[in-house]
Formats: structure tokens, C-alpha cells, sequence
């Protein structure tokens, strides 16, 4: 698979546009093919901001099924579960609780951490290099800690006590003075002071603008469809034209689950519904910092002069309308945690699908076509793996990884 080649991306999240940046550079010719009317505009449009490179263990783990029980029977919980007559939403519920253990968490965290740490590293140089103007900025993550048997679990699991520290309450506060009101309320907090936020729409943005001086890329809009071809190769259509390509990466967010059924591709994704407000605080209330409530699984990210706040996890819906009630919830818990972040503004609520696998790993593989490969399964990691994925993926074009799935 070495050499120059032809390759179609379909997708235009932050996932294939940084597969397509990452790509061209390395002499490829790139099509990208967005079925919007810009890139960008679902999964990666308004999430959380934060590129928390450190803290990517995925929710599969010990307890986290007994904790999410606990969740469900509670009103206004950050997680809401609707059960439905889908063989997939089942399979998938499975797949996740048998990746409910200590030794496949450890293990699926260390492959996230390898993927978060290069694309670090790379995105560095991508800024080094001029591309920036995303509202990137490094002032460390804080994960706030309102349970003491949690906190004292997550102290535990600390592995690198040079870029990630506990902390005690008055300490987090010291960190992130906005939070002061919060202090008789925490157990303690964790800090890895080297990891960043961004605005993963402007990022997209930055990334189609460098893309377009690349004589070997081009954009299309367009429905796209894939059917098996002849031999072991599928085939590419747009708005039901064939489309000649040497390579196919497919990288469309929830949607890459239906256009790979046609080839007899059971992706094991989900999607689950996140929920994100933008507010304009008062004076003197933005956080500098980028702050998780690791209880109420709400993220925190000051994003220049607006604060971006994520959090929900509602399973078994397909629709990206956001829900009413679970605004209002997300409203009064800002109100009580952070007083005055509501206040001279707001842009419209957002809310979309996370495409998550059940063990929280990516798929980024062969597949038994020859010539169509996967960059799918981000979940609510999109932003802060896409760079690391997109640098795995050049590994698979470049031949040095052969192992395929399906």
C-alpha cells in the first residue's frame, strides 16, 4: 500500500479532516466528502473544547455498571438510558459490560493514552508550523472530586505524578479560583497542568482553510454510498455517481455504521447523545482553567471571551434535537456550581451524537476490502484523539500495519 495514492475520506468532522491534512502532506491526493453544507457541523461542532490528553480512561470499567444503576434511578441524573426494540443498542450494552473490568480498562486506556500523547506532540508542530487561530490555549485540566471514596480511587490510579497531581480541596480552588463556592463541597481534584483547550469547530475551520492551498485535495459535497465490488474492493458512489479512488477511509462519525452495512460491516458503534451550552459569563467568572465535575460528568472550557459547558450521556436515541428538560437540568446545575456563568449571553444549546465503541477504543484498521480502511469510534474523544488517529492511520496507508477487521 506504499507510494502515492488516491484517497477518498468521507466525513468532514474534525476525524477526517485531520486524516485529510495529515494525508496530503504526505504526497497522497485527498478527496473529502461531506454530506453538509460545511464541515464540521455535527460531532465536532460544539463539544466540550477540551484536549485532555491525560484523562482518557474510557467508562468501561470496574463498578462503572453499578455506578450508572445508581445514576438511572436518580432524577436529573448526567446519564439516561432508554431501552429499545434494537438488536444493535443490546449488542452493544453487552460488548460494553463485558469491557467492565479493571484489566481491559487498563489495558484500552493505555492504547487512548498512546493516541492522545502523539497527537499532542504532533499538533504542536502543526502550530509550530502556522496552524493555529483556534482558540488553542495550555492551562491544564482540573477534575473535581465531590465523593472521597472516588477521589481517593482516582488518586490511585495517578501513574505519572510529574504531569498529573491530587490535590485537596483548597489546593483545586487555588488552581481555579472561579470554583471557590464548590470548596465545602469537593473531596479533592487531580491536575494534569500540561494539557490544553481549543475550539474543535474553529479547529476544523483552520484545518479546511490549510487544506484548500494543498493542490492535492478537494472537497465535494454529496451523498455518499458504498456497495462490494469486484474482488476483495468495495466501491464508491456520490449522489449515485461512481466515484474512482485508489483508497477509502471511512470517517463519518455515527453515519460510518450505516454506510458500511452494505459490505457486510456490523460497526460496533453507538450513539450517544452529549448536550453543550456556549455562555458569555459575567466579569470575573470564566474559568482559566479547564474544570471536569467528574460527579456530575460536566466539562468545563473557557474558549476566549465565552465558556463552553458539556455533559449528559443519553443513550437510545437517535435524534440531535435537544431535549428540553435535560437543558433545563444542565442550566440549574451550572447556576449552582459556577453562580454567574449564565450570564450576559448564551448561543443556541447543541447537541449531538458521540459515536462511541463499547470498550471506548477507536476503530482505526484494514478491513477485509483491500481498499477501505476505518477511522470510526471516537465517542466524546474526538477532539483530543483525532491528531493521534489520523498519524495511526498514515501508519496502515504507509503498509506498516497489515491487520484487518470484519
Amino acid at each position: 500500500m506504499a507510494g502515492r495514492r488516491t484517497i477518498t475520506i468521507i466525513g468532514g468532522g474534525v476525524i477526517g479532516l485531520t486524516a485529510a491534512y495529515t494525508l496530503v502532506r504526505e504526497g497522497h491526493e485527498i478527496t473529502l466528502i461531506e454530506r453538509g453544507e460545511d464541515i464540521g457541523q455535527e460531532a465536532s461542532f460544539a463539544n466540550g473544547g477540551q484536549l485532555s490528553y491525560r484523562y482518557v480512561s474510557p467508562l468501561a470499567d470496574a463498578g462503572v455498571m453499578r455506578d450508572a444503576l445508581g445514576w438511572l434511578l436518580r432524577p436529573h441524573s448526567p446519564i439516561a438510558l432508554r431501552l429499545r426494540a434494537d438488536p444493535g443498542q443490546w449488542r452493544w450494552l453487552l460488548a460494553f459490560l463485558l469491557a467492565c473490568n479493571r484489566r481491559t480498562n487498563r489495558e484500552n486506556a493505555a492504547i487512548l493514552l498512546d493516541l492522545a500523547l502523539n497527537g499532542q506532540t504532533e499538533l504542536q508542530m502543526w502550530r509550530n508550523a502556522g496552524l493555529d487561530d483556534f482558540l488553542w490555549r495550555r492551562p491544564g485540566k482540573l477534575v473535581l472530586y465531590r465523593t472521597a471514596s472516588i477521589f481517593r480511587k482516582a488518586a490511585r490510579s495517578i501513574t505519572d505524578p510529574a504531569r498529573q497531581r491530587a490535590l485537596s480541596p483548597a489546593e483545586c480552588v487555588a488552581v481555579e479560583p472561579a470554583f471557590a463556592g464548590l470548596q465545602p463541597r469537593l473531596a479533592g481534584g487531580l491536575f494534569s497542568p500540561e494539557d490544553e483547550v481549543g475550539d474543535c469547530f474553529l479547529f476544523c475551520k483552520v484545518l479546511r482553510k490549510a487544506l484548500a492551498a494543498e493542490p492535492g485535495f478537494r472537497l465535494v459535497r454529496g451523498t455518499v454510498a458504498l456497495t462490494p465490488g469486484v474482488g476483495r474492493r468495495c466501491t464508491v458512489s456520490v449522489d449515485g455517481q461512481p466515484f474512482e479512488t485508489d483508497l477509502v477511509i471511512l470517517a463519518a462519525g455515527i453515519a460510518s455504521r450505516a454506510l458500511a452495512r452494505p459490505l457486510g460491516l456490523d460497526l460496533p458503534l453507538y450513539g450517544l447523545k452529549g448536550y453543550s451550552l456556549t455562555t458569555r459569563p459575567q466579569p470575573g467568572i470564566l474559568p482559566s482553567v479547564s474544570v471536569t465535575d467528574y460527579d456530575n460528568r460536566v466539562v468545563y472550557a473557557g474558549l476566549g471571551d465565552r465558556l463552553r459547558v458539556a455533559a449528559m450521556v443519553d443513550i437510545g436515541t437517535e435524534e440531535t434535537t435537544p431535549d428540553p428538560r435535560r437543558l433545563a437540568d444542565l442550566r440549574a446545575l451550572v447556576a449552582a456550581t459556577l453562580p454567574g456563568a449564565l450570564g450576559q449571553g448564551e448561543d443556541a444549546p447543541w447537541a449531538g451524537l458521540r459515536p462511541a465503541t463499547p470498550t471506548g477504543v477507536p476503530i482505526i484498521a484494514r478491513t477485509r476490502y483491500d481498499n477501505l480502511l476505518l477511522n470510526v469510534g471516537h465517542g466524546a474523544l474526538g477532539f483530543t484523539l483525532s491528531v493521534g488517529s489520523a498519524l495511526r492511520l498514515k501508519e496502515i496507508v504507509a503498509g506498516a500495519d497489515d491487520r484487518a477487521i470484519g
